[in-house]
């Protein structure tokens, strides 16, 4: 393919001659070839481990070729040999001889591409999908034609993303000769152009560190679970993918049933390892002794750490993973897999790209999984994040960019609750974005030095920038579609143990709403003397109705919620609750509001304590009860606040009497932003009644 560039070109620069194929001498005695996962069907065979771009010609070599008494080699996927093609010379393979026929591999994905089809005739594609035929996706099924044309999955280099200010000239670049396939040799390395804009480095894997014991570690991982692997994966796929779908279901299993050596070690070892939180949820692993997880962490990140030197999509995938443990959510981790995104061009925009469809689809969702990982990882850890807007390109997620094939079509329960999972993982990335905005808005550095320079208008300030983002909360809550509603997701007859994980996004989206008002308390309690005592009552009133339906979610979570996948993240949210509740105790101007919220969280930690039963999400919430006990036991440090009950306190004011907390006309009908069902009875001595978002809403327009 003929490369068009703007740039009048002059000379080319000079390519070196193209090196026979390498092959360590460490690979040669392996029987196996390796690739790393990725949508699509890829082959194992005998031989040794040079690169899938070129192959033997079958019969005799093309008259040019003989002429010249070089190799003549052919592309699985082509019909000239790849001399012809370089300079553009008729091929007497195509000339001479008829058209030779590809062999496809991978009986099985041709049929789930059959049966994909042939279920969705008429479906809309999007135009990452509709950039390739019927016949384009049946030629990237099988054999090293689905590899050679990936750029993050390829069986045997890896790819690095040229930036516009690196040492390579983007101008100079477009002087380059490339092939066919988008690609000019170097003697640095070899170039590979997947659009007018974008340009990777790539480069073998075998001179990277750690690359000669890859076959061993994944012996060594495999013989940790063995004789369990196939069971542990089929668990994972069950309770963990669903809800966090960035591994492509029937690819994994089909690359698994031919050997787990095609697999890199840390993908593998972190689906394993994954997957053991729920061992006691498999009839038949629970009367086995557990393999031991210790050993499997040291596997996972030993071979993580060389993985970063050839980083592949893979790569960031088990980092992913690896994340989602409970002891897993440390923060500079996290900061390594945003590099090594960057540099396969997680960041970027890859619709336009000459990579196969699929990719297009894998690399969005990994990105927003990435973008996920970023944001609520600085909300938990009070860190900065490392993905800014004006470096982020990746479009938003459709559910074109989710694979078609992941379900046994006799299991309509399975099939619901895929489609289930990946409307879950597209609203939390909705989601995300939101709590981005109010991490921006409100907790950077210089968000904080913008509010303490405004003074005594702090307050206002604070709620003026408030205002926006919780009619997007509001908003995003309002839209949500009613098969991830918390109380849709009950046992069917036919699956009565199937987990469902909606439970992580309602969680999040308490989070994000405490996170908005915990710095709105906050500014009250700085400027207490400078706020309107109405003000305090309307933001006072708000802030405690979200923690009442906060607890009341939690104090709603069925087994089948607590057992399920949980995002990392959610340990601390079910924390946040709790600091919530501490902090308006802390604040509160009067000794009976202060009591009202110190019996609440005494009944929280209870709740959480009922939840922490073995099996059920023990290390959950034995987190949150855990810094509960510390945040409540610095609050017996406050000196005795004085009693309020004679004059009321600021969340008392402009009281007419009691109100009810549910059923129709109730005052939580005003809370559109957050769910009203079923909210305990228990109510403050002196503070039963709350106003509406539209009340606060004026607040904020009139009190400035």
């Amino acid at each position: 393919m003929a490369h068009h560039t703007a740039v009048q070109r002059t000379a080319p620069i000079a390519i070196a001659p193209k090196p026979p194929p390498l092959e360590p001498a460490n690979c040669r005695q392996e029987s196996y070839q390796r690739f790393d996962v990725g949508p699509g069907v890829v082959r194992s065979f005998k031989g040794s481990v040079a690169s899938t771009s070129a192959i033997s010609a079958p019969g005799s070599p093309c008259q040019s070729c003989r002429s010249a008494g070089v190799r003549c080699t052919v592309s699985d996927d082509e019909d000239s040999c790849n001399r012809c093609q370089v300079n553009r010379t008729d091929c007497s393979l195509i000339t001479g001889s008829p058209s030779r026929k590809r062999k496809f591999k991978g009986e099985s994905a041709l049929n789930s591409l059959h049966k994909r089809r042939t279920r969705n005739p008429d479906s809309s594609l999007s135009s990452t999908a509709a950039s390739s035929s019927f016949l384009e996706e049946m030629a990237n099924v099988g054999g090293p034609t689905m590899l050679k044309r990936t750029l993050g999955l390829q069986a045997d280099r890896y790819s690095q993303y040229i930036g516009p200010t690196t040492d390579f000239e983007p101008s100079l670049i477009n002087l380059s000769s490339f092939d066919p396939h988008d690609e000019s040799l170097l003697s640095r390395g070899t170039l590979r152009k997947v659009s007018d804009e974008e340009t990777f480095l790539t480069l073998p894997d075998f001179n990277t560190p750690g690359h000669e014991h890859v076959i061993q570690d994944l012996d060594a991982i495999e013989a940790v679970v063995a004789p369990h692997g196939r069971r542990l994966i089929d668990l994972y796929f069950r309770v963990v993918h669903p809800a966090f779908p960035i591994i492509q279901k029937h690819v994994f299993l089909e690359k698994y049933e031919r050997s787990y050596r095609e697999f890199s070690p840390p993908i593998l070892a972190a689906v394993y390892i994954l997957a053991i939180n729920w061992w006691d949820h498999s009839e038949e692993l629970s009367q086995q002794p557990r393999p031991n997880v210790r050993e499997l962490e040291r596997q996972i990140r030993a071979t993580l750490a060389d993985a970063m030197y050839r980083p592949k999509l893979s790569t960031v995938q088990a980092g992913l993973l690896l994340s989602q443990r409970p002891e897993g959510d440390q923060w500079a981790p996290t900061a390594q897999l945003v590099a090594i995104a960057q540099e396969v061009g997680l960041h970027l925009d890859c619709s336009g790209w000459k990579i196969p469809p699929w990719e297009k689809g894998l690399r969005k969702r990994l990105a927003w999984a990435l973008y996920m990982q970023d944001k609520w990882g600085a909300l938990v850890h009070g860190r900065p994040s490392h993905i800014f807007s004006s470096n982020w390109g990746v479009q938003p997620l459709t559910m074109n960019d989710f694979p078609d094939v992941e379900w046994d079509e006799g299991d309509v329960e399975e099939q619901q609750e895929i489609e289930r999972g990946r409307l879950l993982f597209t609203r939390v990335v909705q989601l995300s974005e939101i709590l981005a905005e109010i991490l921006d808005t409100f907790y950077t550095l210089q968000a904080n030095r913008t509010v303490a320079n405004a003074g005594a208008q702090g307050t206002h300030l604070v709620l003026s920038l408030a205002k926006p983002i919780q009619l997007k909360l509001k908003e995003w809550y309002g839209g949500l579609p009613a098969n991830i509603r918390i109380d849709s997701s009950y046992p069917s007859t036919t699956a009565p143990n199937r987990l469902s994980s909606v439970g992580y996004l309602h969680l999040a989206y308490f989070a994000a709403e405490i996170t908005l008002h915990r710095r709105i308390i906050r500014s009250l309690a700085s400027e207490t003397a400078a706020v309107d005592p109405y003000v305090q009552h309307i933001c006072r009133s708000a802030a405690k109705a979200r923690l009442i339906s906060a607890m009341d979610f939690v104090n709603r979570l069925t087994p089948m919620h607590l057992r399920a996948f949980w995002y990392f993240a959610s340990k601390t949210n079910f924390a946040l609750i709790g600091t919530f509740g501490s902090l308006l105790w802390a604040t509160s101007p009067g000794r009976e509001e202060a009591e009202w919220y110190r019996r609440r969280l005494g009944e929280y930690r209870w709740t959480l304590s009922v939840s922490s039963k073995p099996g059920e999400g023990k290390g959950l919430t034995e987190f949150a009860m855990t810094m509960l006990d510390i945040s409540t036991g610095l609050l017996k440090q406050l000196p005795e606040k004085p009693s309020m009950s004679r004059n009321g306190s600021h969340a008392d004011l402009a009281m007419s009497g009691p109100a009810s907390f549910s059923g129709p006309g109730s005052i939580l009908d005003n809370y559109s932003s957050f769910p009203s069902a079923e909210v305990s009875g228990v109510q403050s001595p002196q503070s039963a009644d709350f106003t509406s978002d539209d009340e606060m809403e004026d607040t904020y327009d009139t009190r400035m």
